[in-house]
């Protein structure tokens, strides 16, 4: 119960505080109302002055309303001469675009800009990089394999297969009992190798790309990643694969033997089977002939 009437009271005192204060703020500031004081001493000192007689008059001063509201109109004054110039204003002359430089919207789409142009650039210089056929040999262009001997002992040595990186390819025999058969099927670029004994194939396989390695043992072409599977001249044998193996161009000058590999031959369609090979042992990847 005291409680409840003590926070009452002091709210009240508190209210009468805050009030007294502002009233203080008041009559301190440097324009404002009189306070009591003033006014009662500015009566007395005029009620002093009538009393006193003509002999002894007293010269009348200026109150202290007339001193603070001079006070006030010479601050007005001096304000208003402040802001007005009497000099003619200056000619506005516009502002250098080069000496402002970009907003920060004209930098970021200036950038974007550039930074899109130099990527779209860089791209097409790949592009025509990849495409263009390359004059300093490897995959791309036309590469001399070498004479009829050190291709043929390069077969042997491979157990049948001669691999050539630089041109991604494969070099295997065509056997001549063939050629009639050959010439039915294959255009001239390509008859060319075949009736000097040789035929250039692709190492990728017509599926999905995966590179062909030989099987010794079967004597055929058996891609590892979907059984597709191809006789010893890159004909279709089972598998997935579409087609043969792809092939390139090739032309014989002498005894010199040149590979364009610039040029790529689509493969033979399924059911080509010009050499009539079987497989001449068990095959290196099982269960290609049922995909």
């Amino acid at each position: 119960m005291i409680i409840v009437v003590i926070v009452p009271v002091l709210a009240l005192l508190a209210a009468l505080l805050l009030v007294g204060a502002m009233r203080r703020n008041d009559t301190g500031e440097a324009i404002g109302s009189l306070s009591r004081e003033t006014v009662k001493r500015d009566r007395v000192a005029s009620g002093a002055k009538a009393a006193v007689g003509a002999d002894e008059a007293v010269e009348d001063g200026p109150s202290g309303r007339d001193i603070e509201r001079s006070a006030a109109i010479e601050r007005r004054q001096a304000g208003a001469l402040a802001t007005t110039g009497s000099s003619a204003p200056a000619v506005w002359t516009p502002p250098d675009p080069e000496s402002i430089g970009v907003s920060r919207r004209q930098f970021l789409n200036r950038s974007v800009l550039g930074v899109s142009g130099f990527g779209l650039s860089a791209f097409g210089v790949a592009i025509v990089g990849f495409l263009w056929p390359s004059s300093s040999g490897g995959f791309g262009s036309k590469i001399r394999v070498g004479n009829f001997n050190d291709i043929q002992q390069k077969i042997d040595d491979g157990g049948g297969f001669a691999y050539y990186p630089e041109g991604r390819m494969w070099i295997t025999n065509y056997p001549a009992s063939a050629i009639d058969k050959a010439e039915t099927v294959y255009s001239p670029p390509e008859l060319a190798g075949m009736e000097a004994g040789f035929v250039a194939l692709y190492q990728k396989c017509v599926h999905l790309g995966c590179r062909v390695p030989q099987c010794v043992t079967s004597q055929w072409f058996e891609c590892p990643c979907h059984g597709s599977q191809y006789n010893q001249v890159g004909e279709k044998k089972g598998g997935p694969a579409p087609r043969g193996l792809d092939r390139f161009a090739m032309t014989v000058a002498g005894d010199s033997f040149t590979v364009d590999t610039g040029l790529i031959i689509q493969g033979p369609p399924i059911g080509v089977n010009t050499t009539g090979q079987e497989a001449e042992g068990p095959h290196c990847v099982s269960g290609g002939a049922g995909h």
